[in-house]
């Protein structure tokens, strides 16, 4: 498959948009690990509140723990620590619900930041140099075939504006018909830059 075109000023072209498609990645990519990490800043509550319910349950088991083997009252006075360790628990797992859900929001918004524009430029640029692959890739089949470049003048002649076709010669039809060498390969010339291609080398 032909990538990049023979005609220099638009080979230059194509490279260009191939490092400008590279760049505009790059960027949109750092944004977005920018979106990211500015909103995972808003999970810090959330992992304060989980240590502060985990320190919580931790404190109250200790609490009841200490009052468990107290004589006669050891049982009732350490049952509501343990239940109030549950409050810990509690706190803890809405804390680690909120880190889960900014983590979430996070990642969805670095996709959504970095995907839209990286799409929107790079399906069009993928079609045009898609586009321009399979043309030149076809007509390099033929080029290559034979130095015959009659197909490309007809071609020129069916579809390029009448000012390019009276620059070359006032009858190209004519000259065409006649077999004029000069004048099929200048209207073929035509052709072949549009697909980005040169003319075969005439030997001799």
């Amino acid at each position: 498959m032909k990538l990049y075109s023979d005609i220099p000023a638009r080979r230059l072209v194509q490279v260009a948009s191939d490092v400008g498609i590279v760049l505009w990645v790059t960027l949109w990519v750092r944004v977005a690990g920018r979106v990211h990490d500015t909103t995972m800043e808003l999970a810090q509550p959330g992992r304060d509140l989980a240590g502060a319910g985990s320190s919580f349950r931790g404190t109250m088991t200790s609490a009841g723990d200490g009052v468990d083997n107290l004589p006669l009252l050891g049982d009732r006075v350490a049952t509501p620590f343990r239940s109030a360790s549950g409050v810990g628990t509690e706190i803890e797992q809405a804390g680690t619900a909120l880190v889960s859900a900014v983590e979430q929001l996070s990642l969805l918004l670095a996709l959504t930041t970095a995907l839209v524009p990286i799409l929107i430029v790079g399906l069009f640029w993928f079609a045009l140099r898609l586009r321009f692959a399979r043309r030149a890739s076809a007509a390099q089949r033929f080029i290559d075939a034979a130095p015959d470049l009659d197909l490309f003048a007809l071609r020129a002649m069916a579809k390029q504006p009448m000012p390019r076709l009276a620059a070359v010669s006032d009858d190209p039809a004519g000259a065409w018909r006649r077999g004029d060498d000069e004048i099929i390969r200048a209207l073929a010339l035509l052709e072949l830059r549009e697909v980005g291609l040169r003319p075969p080398v005439v030997s001799g």
